[in-house]
């Protein structure tokens, strides 16, 4: 027997409940739907009506074994039950007594198991008492901070005098974890209990009044934002209503309503707050409210949140590429796979960002970077800005002016962003190579660095803003002629897309799809009025051009649509044909003719490649001789290089002179004179040395250089040929001046692979190791008769 009055089973049917827990003394309903529960109800009810109530620890558990509920619950007495119309039952149940959960006897039809009673009585000392009237205090504070919380508890806490009754009562009532109700239950004695319903109440008031400071704060600041709002528009209707109205006050509106449409980031909403507040307070007349409206208008005009959504259809951008330009598979390729690994990081990770290298396109003129740049934006459907670096000088260009200058604004790259309207356009920095420096004004392309690396152009700080703008979305791509004058860090950044000129056919195939229909469409006429035939196209190419790319190409067809557009509006013809016949009458005499063949007439003289920043070109060496001891002088604006390759070739062939067939003693009784026609063109490069010693081995030994060959590459002092760059530009050079073989070194045999089939198809490549086996194919036989200086008038 207990202090109730109940006689406590041995076996006790164990009912588990999941969201709350019976404490002796509390009269509550439970319902219940689980089948075991159902059939244990019933038959309680039918018995003696006691059952031992458990907490489960899973709530979301639906079967639950001896393993998932507590070791601690209460004896329960069933008083009734009612049947409810979704199957399932409410009962109601007085808990009775604590017990403890010991070793379960049965699982079917139900939980069994045995239980011992956990006799707690009632704790009294000053502790305890001190312990209730803190629990009453803490009471009262929490009905204050909770509202709706039912006084009549307090009252019924306050007039307790048992500390277990007074840790139950506030226990099932308080709006606190399962777990916490558990503890109460399990804690040993009035005094314990009392402790835990302490600490509980203590945490429970420190979250209300937490949550209430924090909803003090919010109502406060939505309370000044909407006083504002109240207090502007009571002032704009008074001045109205009095005709009064303030131009200052409509400005600063329209601005505080662009700025709340466009959105900036909080560090730039801030500033813009602050400098608004400037604004407001200053005369229209002041020479400051200027500067802050100019500054202003920036952060509001910026495309802070705008930007294009991006069209990443691999196919299609395929399509847009093959569309707007001929050839250059290579560079497309690496285009498309760009726009793929974007693609996929965008589609799987959700990245808006093309981190990666940037892609620097490197080329002669008129072969078709920036154009390439546009098809890339067409093909993203994103806007395309172009932003001409050549010539550029001060730093600020980049990172724009401090607000401290007179006339400051941004620099350059906010200016382009600014103007597409959107914050990932495609970006083109045309022209990098041809970026100055000034010591008085800083160096642009080191402030290119920052712009270009994707782990620092997500807050890149413009000078005049000072504030955070995001380039990360931006797709830049770079163009260049030449890659030498790029700043190594600035070049390190950047992916090399080399692309090369075209040969006759591609420029053909140019001109027929792209070039005459656009320029027959720009000069008014129909397709069916202007016929250019393929034998003039082809003289068109080779005697009227001489270039890597098609620039002056299309000039010469804009001038040949001029021409049919001035018969046509004259009425002396109703369409115009232009054949070999009668090119040159309409665009005058041909201005190239094929050279290299006709100058080789004669020793000493022979033909190399080289490598400018429009393409490749033909360069011609000439030497001659005169009375001397051996010494060389050379003219025609040539570079340490160049001048360093032929004092190694004249060395070189004055120490195997035996061995080569040459004689020795013209290498000490004669002084060596070598010459690189167009004297005020600055030459230089390792790619001249074996057309230099050819040229002193054709003087010497009275050989003439084969008329239809040319040459690249560096001799050393040993004879070995070492490789050299721009293989591709230099063969279709050779191509273009009529020359049908070339020589190369051995290893740039890789290079070949760049050059197109049909030029290999129709020139020989020699590739050789060493400066005799180049000579050997270079030079014409010893029997064939030559004029050489020595004994021509004209070279003495």
């Amino acid at each position: 027997m207990t202090g109730t009055g109940v006689a406590i089973p041995e076996v006790s049917p164990i009912l588990a409940i999941r969201d709350m827990v019976v404490y002796p003394g509390v009269v509550v309903p439970i319902t219940i739907g689980r089948e075991k529960s159902l059939r244990l109800s019933r038959e309680a009810m039918e018995g003696d009506q006691l059952l031992t109530v458990v907490t489960q620890r899973d709530m979301d558990q639906e079967e639950v074994g001896p393993g998932d509920l507590y070791r601690v619950g209460t004896l329960a007495k069933l008083h009734h039950l009612l049947q409810l119309p979704n199957d399932t039952i409410k009962i109601m149940v007085q808990g009775m007594e604590r017990v403890e959960i010991g070793e379960y006897v049965d699982t079917e039809p139900y939980l069994k198991a045995r239980i011992a009673a956990l006799p707690e009585a009632g704790t009294d000392g000053p502790e305890a008492r001190a312990l209730m009237a803190a629990i009453n205090q803490q009471l009262l504070r929490y009905a204050e901070l909770v509202q709706g919380f039912p006084e009549e508890l307090a009252t019924i806490a306050l007039n307790l005098e048992d500390p277990v009754k007074l840790a139950y009562l506030i226990g099932f009532n308080l709006p606190i974890k399962l777990t916490e109700r558990q503890a109460v239950l399990e804690a040993e004695g009035g005094l314990e209990k009392l402790r835990e319903i302490s600490r509980i109440l203590s945490s429970e008031i420190q979250m209300q009044e937490l949550g209430q400071k924090l909803q003090t704060d919010v109502q406060a600041s939505l309370g000044k934002t909407q006083k504002d709002f109240f207090l502007r528009e009571q002032l704009k209707a008074i001045q109205k209503e009095l005709g009064e109205a303030d131009e200052r006050t409509a400005e600063v509106s329209e601005l505080r309503e662009k700025l709340e449409a466009a959105a900036p980031p909080p560090e730039a909403l801030k500033e813009a707050e602050r400098e608004l507040g400037r604004l407001e307070r200053l005369p229209p007349g002041s020479a400051e409210h200027s500067v802050i409206r100019s500054y202003l208008d920036w952060i509001v005009d910026l495309p802070w949140n705008a930007a294009t959504p991006d069209n990443l259809d691999i196919t299609r951008a395929q399509e847009i590429l093959d569309e707007d330009h001929y050839d250059l598979s290579k560079i497309k390729q690496r285009i498309l796979e760009y726009l793929a690994v974007y693609k996929l990081k965008h589609d799987r990770l959700g990245e808006t960002s093309l981190k990666g290298p940037i892609l620097c396109l490197v080329g002669p003129p008129g072969v078709g970077k920036t154009s390439l740049g546009q098809s890339i934006a067409r093909a993203l459907g994103r806007k395309f800005v172009r932003m001409s670096l050549g010539g550029m000088r001060d730093e600020s260009e980049i990172r724009g002016h401090r607000r401290t200058y007179i006339g400051a604004m941004p620099g350059r790259i906010l200016q382009a962003i600014k103007r597409a309207g959107s914050h990932n356009p495609v970006f083109m920095l045309d022209e990098i190579d041809k970026l100055g420096a000034d010591l008085m004004r800083g160096d642009p392309a080191s402030a290119l660095l920052e712009v270009l690396d994707p782990a620092q152009n997500r807050d890149f700080r413009d000078h005049y803003l000072d504030l955070p703008f995001d380039l990360s979305k931006v797709l830049f791509i770079a163009t260049a002629n030449v890659l030498d004058p790029i700043l190594p860090a600035l070049r390190d950044r950047m992916e090399i897309l080399q692309l090369s000129g075209y040969t006759h056919s591609e420029k053909s195939e140019i001109a027929r799809r792209y070039l005459i229909p656009k320029q027959v469409e720009e000069h008014g006429l129909q397709m069916s009025e202007f016929t250019l035939t393929d034998e003039a196209l082809s003289t068109l190419i080779s005697a009227y051009t001489r270039e890597a790319g098609v620039r002056n190409l299309e000039r010469e067809i804009a001038s040949l649509c001029r021409k049919a557009a001035t018969q046509i509006a004259s009425g002396a013809v109703q369409a115009l044909k232009i054949t070999d016949q009668n090119l040159r009458d309409l665009l005058g005499k041909p201005r190239h003719y094929p050279e290299a063949a006709e100058m080789l007439d004669r020793a000493g003289v022979s033909t190399g490649l080289a490598w400018t920043e429009a393409g490749g070109d033909i360069l011609f060496i000439e030497v001659t001789r005169l009375p001397g001891k051996g010494h060389l002088k050379i003219t025609g604006q040539l570079g340490d290089v160049m001048k360093e390759s032929a004092q190694a070739a004249l060395s070189y062939l004055a120490s195997r002179a035996g061995e080569l067939g040459l004689d020795e003693a013209h290498f000490c009784e004669y002084d060596y004179h070598l010459h690189v026609p167009a004297g005020a063109i600055p030459k230089d490069g390792p790619s001249a040395g074996i057309a230099i010693t050819a040229a002193i081995a054709s003087l010497v030994s009275g050989r003439l250089v084969r008329p239809s060959i040319a040459m690249t590459g560096e001799v050393t002092l040993r004879g070995k040929i070492l490789p050299v760059g721009g293989i591709k530009e230099k063969v279709l050079a050779a191509r273009r001046a009529g020359i049908s073989t070339v020589i190369l070194p051995r290893r740039n045999e890789a290079d070949l692979d760049d050059i197109p089939d049909e030029i290999l198809r129709t020139m020989q490549i020699i590739l050789v190791d060493g400066i005799d086996e180049a000579l050997t194919h270079a030079l014409t036989p010893l029997a064939q008769p030559a004029e050489t200086p020595a004994q021509s008038p004209a070279q003495s």
